[in-house]
């Protein structure tokens, strides 16, 4: 293609990249890089017969007059990134100097909020997208085995936890696991413990959120490798089965190398998602055992008095967590890439 069929191609989608994506990044860093203004104060001296006081008062006019000013606030520079709130410098420099043991040191820092939400955002990532790969390509194998009648019934039941909203699901199964309900009740039975409360545990909340991540998210997976499946060359898989290769030995020496675009592919897309876990935490009202990145930009912004610069700036150090999560990803799709070409 000649540079100007691409560029006058390319055009349209620059400009939407530009408008909707690079100019809301930059309004957001510079955001976060501003502080809301302090209250003007003023001290009124209230004199009587008998005696004097004073009385502090806020400024509104004052006040207002400096709000116009600078609308965006007094720039702090990168405080509001080294603040308690979020990457913590000072915090943790003492927690490093005071620990005893390393067990010590991240007990610690598991009370400052910005390293708690960090432990669940990643500890969700890292154990949901594997599991949901594993468990979308077996549901995709197992589809394609199928007999043809079978298979739109089928399909049409593993799609179900992606056609549910997010929300819904999360309250569904968030009130299948109250005492009350059936998983509860059922696993209160199994331990022998009635007092036994997933809702009270914050180990148990944990593993309920990341097992219904991987039941929301696997039948994404699921139609990326059924897709990919039709496309699997039957000569490879005759060629190997007329070699005396065993299922198992089709499966990893013809099946997932042809799949593996679309496990790269699947990660990628799932690492950005579930790095951003919300919706799981607000339906099943975890926020108290669990919270996220997401959920701390929620929380900001929320209630009556917002705070938009802190809020910008943990937009600013998500976008820095997806963008180092995915490097590893990108960098071997690139080497592939580069290797294929040469």
């Amino acid at each position: 293609m000649k540079h100007r069929t691409f560029f006058w191609f390319f055009l349209p989608t620059g400009l939407a990249m530009l408008l909707f994506i690079a100019m809301p990044i930059v309004s957001v860093i510079t955001q976060s890089m501003y502080a809301p203004h302090e209250a003007v104060l003023i001290t009124v001296e209230n004199c009587t017969p008998f005696a004097c006081t004073e009385e502090t008062t806020i400024d509104q006019e004052a006040t207002r007059e400096l709000r116009d000013a600078q609308p965006l606030g007094r720039f702090v520079g990168w405080d509001i990134y080294l603040n308690r709130g979020h990457l913590a410098v000072a915090e943790v420099a003492e927690i490093w100097r005071s620990a005893e043991s390393w067990g010590g040191f991240f007990d610690r820092l598991g009370n400052l909020p910005f390293y708690r939400a960090m432990a669940f955002t990643l500890t969700y990532t890292f154990v949901t997208v594997p599991l949901l790969i594993g468990l979308g390509l077996m549901i995709a194998l197992a589809v394609n085995s199928l007999h043809r009648h079978l298979k739109g019934l089928v399909i049409f039941f593993s799609l179900l936890p992606m056609i549910v909203t997010p929300i819904v699901g999360a309250l569904i199964l968030f009130w299948m696991i109250d005492s009350r309900g059936i998983i509860g009740n059922l696993i209160i039975y199994l331990s022998g413990d009635p007092q036994l409360s997933l809702k009270a545990s914050t180990p148990l909340m944990w593993v309920s959120l990341i097992v219904y991540g991987i039941w929301h998210s696997a039948p994404f997976a699921f139609v990326v490798f059924y897709a990919g499946l039709q496309t699997l060359p039957k000569d490879q898989l005759e060629a190997a089965q007329i070699d005396g290769a065993t299922r198992l030995q089709q499966l990893r020496y013809v099946t997932i190398p042809h799949l593996m675009p679309l496990v790269t592919f699947v990660a990628l897309i799932k690492l950005m998602d579930n790095f951003r876990v919300f919706e799981e935490i607000v339906g099943f009202n975890a926020s108290a055992h669990a919270t996220s990145l997401s959920w701390i930009i929620y929380n900001d912004l929320s209630g009556e008095t917002r705070q938009l610069s802190s809020a910008a700036a943990t937009s600013v150090l998500t976008i820095i967590g997806v963008a180092i999560l995915l490097s590893p990803v990108l960098i071997r799709t690139w080497r592939d890439f580069r290797g294929r070409r040469v």
